[in-house]
């Protein structure tokens, strides 16, 4: 299979790429790198199946060239994490909605499969579950910044709906629960990495709220493993899924894991939404989903609890031993040195 990852660079695609690549597949990456990192990519360096674009999603010359080369799209770009969409609304919008909106258009010129990368966000502050795929939608004033990127997923989601009803291009549509494990950055409000780098650096696990909001955590590894299959049953074409977890969890719970896997003598400490986000900010208390549809087509279930899920961040954050391993931010830099050197636009390794 040959696949183009937008976002590529980033803690998702990154995995994803790395998965594609050991099963033999050929990749093309996209990334503008602005949240993605080159480090997540660094270990595949100089693999003859990794061809990474430094670019926008915007760029639809670009987004041509790499489409029309390549048999499916895994479309992740957008602009992620609840701190990001508060501080630059206008520029996640564009990104979600018109970086959708030039992938969709290019696949269906060239008539390839597509995979969108929805989000739990899209439920908004409905607190009824597990949530199915055809539960209603319930959200806050569109004045608030806080809906602004449930919204645009939304547009995405109906964008792929209609170029599927009306032009016959083939999407799949994936709806994400909170996604955790190595590569994940807790700088735009990722819980998991922000509790487990608090935890190891001893200060206080900062909750957000009073801490009884829940929700449920599923390994990338899983996710990356269901979007393969997916993309490769023919029965997902045209279809919304859940993906997610059912091991619910409230934060204050969860914070405390945190601190007992790391055997960390750090305190938790309540920070109001006004002062972590913004005044008028509103949360979900409960976030769960119903997976019933995607184990019935692809046999999907988590294969990591909760823990082990913490553990394997907690690992990947401790600092490396003077004898062990480098860390991969040290690999060679190659192809992807080439690529950070040229401008925006342009691609690194065979054309892409």
């Amino acid at each position: 299979m040959k696949a183009l990852i937008t976002g590529g660079a980033g803690f998702i695609g990154s995995h994803l790429a790395e998965a594609l690549i050991a099963r033999g597949d050929e990749v093309s990456v996209l990334d503008n790198v602005s949240t993605g990192r080159y480090e997540n990519l660094a270990h595949l360096d100089g693999n003859p199946n990794l061809h990474v674009a430094i670019g926008n999603i915007l760029n639809e010359s670009l987004v041509d060239k790499l489409v029309e080369r390549v048999d499916v799209v895994f479309h992740l770009a957008a602009a992620v994490g609840v701190e990001l969409i508060i501080k630059k609304p206008l520029e996640s919008m564009m990104t979600n909605i018109r970086g959708s909106e030039v992938v969709l258009e290019m696949c269906h010129r060239y008539r390839k499969k597509v995979l969108i990368a929805s989000t739990s966000e899209v439920y908004g502050k409905n607190i009824h579950g597990p949530l199915r795929e055809d539960t209603d939608r319930v959200l806050g004033s569109p004045l608030k910044t806080r809906w602004s990127y449930s919204t645009s997923k939304a547009v995405d989601e109906i964008l792929a709906h209609v170029y599927w009803k009306e032009k016959g291009v083939p999407t799949i549509i994936v709806r994400l629960f909170n996604t955790v494990g190595p590569r994940q950055s807790g700088a735009y409000g990722m819980v998991i990495p922000r509790f487990v780098a608090q935890a190891l650096a001893g200060t206080p696990l900062q909750v957000h709220g009073n801490g009884k909001q829940s929700r449920c955590f599923l390994h990338v590894r899983d996710v990356v493993s269901a979007l393969i299959r997916l993309v490769e049953h023919p029965g997902a074409v045209g279809q919304v899924f859940n993906l997610g977890s059912q091991e619910e969890v409230t934060i204050e719970a969860l914070a405390k894991r945190v601190i007992r896997i790391v055997g960390s003598t750090s305190a938790i400490q309540h920070i109001p939404y006004e002062e972590a986000y913004e005044e008028g900010y509103e949360d979900m208390p409960r976030r769960v989903p119903d997976t019933t549809k995607i184990a019935a087509l692809i046999g999907f279930a988590p294969t990591m609890t909760l823990d082990e899920i913490i553990g394997s961040v907690v690992a990947s954050l401790q600092p490396a031993s003077p004898s062990g391993p480098a860390p991969a931010a040290s690999a060679s830099p190659g192809a992807l040195k080439r690529a950070r050197s040229r401008p925006k636009t342009a691609v690194a390794g065979q054309d892409a």
